[in-house]
């Protein structure tokens, strides 16, 4: 039988069990480009954008997600976009500090075995059923990663990005690791990468480290502003032929998804 999540949606775990018919391959591959279209609509407008990233797990009176909440709470009140995962933990706090000060929050979920839910706290909401084309919009449709502590998920989209990063697929992209302490192990393996020769220390120029909100804000504040302006001066404007609207810089409900 076809594992479904708590919403009975079906999942489709056959994906990556190898070749498959000819027609099954040809309808999954339709079937991935409509979520990109989905994903590539819904969010050409909502930027520039700050990522957060960390564990699903943290309740709200952790320290790390009010750290969290209020990090993105004052990257919000510049004037960026808050994008998450869309679950809870410390995607729920990223939005939440977002819902704070009027900046728009976004997030973007992934249908499991086990639904993770999207948060309350989201203006734009989107759900993909593969890892994969989730995690290429979160870096298409951000400026910099804010990475705090988390599991298994977590340090593959810290990887992954800086990956991206070291091969020269995307540039200029600041990531920002929240929590000396918990991050020390994953810096240390980082360290003996460099040693080992393979990682260049001039690849990590992009990466930072931050323990409290104030060292995260100093450490950010003049990199978002010069990306800011970048980021203004490369902005599209809605097509009425694409169906396009938009009021008072967020997408209206008129948008076609």
């Amino acid at each position: 039988m076809p594992e479904t999540n708590g919403n009975g949606r079906h999942i489709d775990l056959r994906f990556l069990e190898g070749p498959r018919s000819r027609w099954k391959e040809f309808v999954d591959v339709m079937k991935i480009a409509r979520e990109f279209v989905y994903g590539f609509r819904r969010l050409h407008f909502v930027g520039p954008c700050v990522t957060f990233f960390g564990s699903a797990r943290f309740k709200e009176d952790h320290p790390y997600y009010k750290d969290a909440r209020e990090l993105a709470r004052r990257v919000g009140r510049v004037g960026f976009t808050i994008m998450t995962g869309g679950g809870p933990g410390i995607m729920e706090a990223a939005n939440r500090g977002a819902r704070d000060v009027g900046a728009l929050s976004v997030g973007c979920n992934i249908v499991l075995p086990h639904e993770q839910y999207a948060n309350p706290y989201l203006d734009v909401s989107l759900r993909f059923e593969r890892f994969f084309v989730r995690k290429v919009l979160l870096v298409k449709y951000s400026i910099c990663f804010v990475v705090m502590p988390g599991g298994a998920g977590t340090l593959d989209e810290l990887f992954e990005a800086i990956t991206l990063i070291q091969t020269g697929k995307v540039k200029n992209f600041p990531m920002l690791l929240y929590g000396k302490d918990y991050w020390a192990p994953t810096l240390q393996q980082i360290e003996r990468m460099v040693q080992e020769g393979t990682i260049g220390r001039e690849e990590l120029r992009f990466l930072f480290v931050a323990d409290t909100v104030a060292e995260a804000t100093a450490l950010l504040q003049d990199r978002l502003v010069i990306m800011w302006q970048e980021a203004q001066r490369s902005k599209d404007a809605p097509k009425w032929w694409f169906l396009e609207d938009r009021v008072n810089g967020r997408l209206s409900k008129k948008t076609v998804a």
